[in-house]
């Protein structure tokens, strides 16, 4: 049944997701700070790649509401507070929140969304909660790279990439410094996970 925008629990949605996107990217950018403060640039790097994502998804959700340009909307919601200073605690945080938005938050809004006769946006949100899946799916593996001490060491040979200069490493574990630009070994990060890699080695 098509209701009218304005009096929609869509738009009440949108506006939800759009202070949880919002809030998500400074909780990551402040993880990152985190990170970089424990010479772990690799996983700092991790969080702000998602946090630049995270700012497109608000985008996205805020751009649906243009026709209520100049008004406000009253929400309620519940955020998380994430503060801690152990890395695999803050990425396992994330991965939870990253799933719920996924499990549950952006589905229902999608299904309400399409209920309320608004296609255009439950696909953006059943596209965004696959993405925030895939976010989910990353912390959870840096997250156990770091409790199991492998975040720099491999069962088998692998390849390593230094995110600073693109020096490109096989072995069994990261250098402690990067031969080319003296780096230390927190630049670096399996090749298969860098954001760019070609197959992966």
């Amino acid at each position: 049944m098509a209701v009218d925008f304005k009096s929609s629990e869509t738009k009440d949605n949108l506006m939800r997701a759009f202070a949880g996107e919002s809030q998500a990217r400074n909780r990551y950018t402040f993880a990152a700070g985190v990170a970089k403060q424990q010479k772990q640039q690799a996983i700092g790097q991790v969080f702000i790649f998602t946090a630049d994502q995270e700012k497109e998804h608000a985008e996205i959700f805020y751009n649906h509401l243009k026709e209520l340009a100049g008004e406000n909307i009253h929400i309620d919601g519940a955020y998380p507070v994430d503060l801690t200073d152990d890395l695999a605690k803050l990425l396992r945080m994330a991965q939870h929140n990253e799933y719920e938005e996924h499990d549950d938050v952006y589905k229902n809004f999608g299904d309400k969304a399409k209920e309320e006769g608004f296609m255009k946006v439950a696909n953006s949100f059943y596209m965004i909660a696959e993405i925030e899946k895939f976010h989910g799916d990353r912390f959870g593996k840096f997250a156990e790279y770091l409790e199991q001490n492998k975040l720099f060491i491999s069962d088998v040979k692998t390849g390593w990439i230094c995110l600073n200069c693109g020096y490109i490493y096989e072995g069994e574990k990261a250098p402690e410094i990067c031969p080319v630009c003296e780096h230390d070994q927190g630049y670096f990060i399996r090749l298969e996970l860098s954001p760019f890699a070609e197959g992966g080695k």
